[in-house]
């Protein structure tokens, strides 16, 4: 767009190289990674280095790159709901006229199947990925608006350029960061998304209970379930994410409370090291 020479951007390219070790030499003095980074690159580039970073401030750099690592996390997510429908699927259609008891405050209801209980657990599956769906499209993206948003020095049209060059969206309308909202409704989505796990997971641990004995987690040949009772079988897998639901719901919190920043920006809703990403 002719902000850069040509010169200046050939220069850049074939100069422009760094070491971890070396940035994080460096982040000792500034206490700040992404002022490290640009030194570690002026290091090899020389003059031309002061337009790696023109008209950007940190949170253009970092904010951007987080669009691309939890578009990629949803990605991943997504593929796994998928394998776990898939499953549940199966499950369903083989065990709709397995039966089992239904109960309600603990105590024995109606009779049901195995089949009803699976096909419910697939719906809820879906409303989830609906919902990641559309969290995935909320934090997909950047921004390259410079110090408080304001576009000082650089055109709108860089923004989108770069935002439809990395595959993701840009904000309409930014401050110096990306709205947290985006994040809060992420977090919100993989705690309701934990929440799913732990209620299945808690009906399987039910269903394992030496009174119930329904059905039971697969216990591998050899497996030992106490050091002092080594002939019990406990739903090992099942309390697990039971305990790590708990952990996800309470990132959503930490989301949520990251939605309101001290105006337009500060970094009371940071939680590494002091200093990361400062401007």
């Amino acid at each position: 767009m002719g902000t850069i020479h040509v010169k200046r951007s050939k220069e850049i390219k074939a100069k422009a190289s760094f070491t971890v070790a070396r940035i994080n030499e460096i982040e000792k003095t500034t206490d700040h990674d992404v002022i490290a980074f640009t030194t570690a690159l002026a290091e090899k580039i020389g003059p031309s280095a002061r337009f790696v970073h023109y008209g950007l401030t940190s949170s253009d750099v970092v904010d951007t790159a987080n669009a691309l690592l939890l578009r990629d996390t949803c990605d991943l997510l997504l593929k796994r709901i998928d394998a776990f429908m898939e499953v549940l699927n199966v499950e369903l259609t083989n065990s709709k006229t397995l039966h089992r008891s239904v109960e309600t405050h603990g105590i024995h209801a109606e009779p049901t199947s195995f089949g009803l209980t699976f096909a419910l657990w697939y719906d809820e599956m879906r409303r989830n990925r609906v919902r990641l769906l559309k969290a995935r499209e909320t934090v997909a993206v950047g921004k390259i608006s410079g110090a408080v948003g304001a576009f000082a020095h650089l055109d709108p049209e860089v923004e989108e350029r770069v935002c439809e060059r990395l595959g993701i969206g840009f904000a309409p309308v930014s401050t110096q960061v990306i709205q947290r909202d985006r994040y809060a409704e992420f977090l919100c989505t993989l705690a309701i998304l934990a929440s799913s796990l732990d209620k299945f997971a808690l009906q399987i641990r039910h269903w394992q209970r030496t009174e119930v004995r329904e059905a039971q987690e697969r216990f591998k040949i050899g497996q030992k379930g106490s050091s002092a009772m080594p002939h019990k079988r406990n739903p090992i897998l099942s309390e697990r994410i039971c305990g790590m639901a708990r952990v996800v719901r309470g990132y959503s919190l930490v989301g949520l409370e990251a939605c309101r920043p001290v105006h337009e920006r500060d970094i009371s809703h940071s939680f590494g090291r002091a200093g990361r990403a400062a401007d």
